[in-house]
């Protein structure tokens, strides 16, 4: 049980694959696992 909570919290981006800090505050504040710039690129151009 604690693996999976482990593995939910990791600090990759599922869009770029890249570790970044900003992965787990997005994730607690949106429900996706994105850091910060692919959730700019994903604001600015949403398609």
């Amino acid at each position: 049980m604690d693996n999976t909570i482990e593995e939910k919290l990791d600090e990759l981006c599922e869009e770029c694959k890249k570790k970044d800090e900003s992965v787990i505050h997005n994730f607690m504040l949106t429900g996706f696992k994105i850091c910060k710039s692919c959730k700019l690129s994903k604001t600015l151009f949403p398609i």
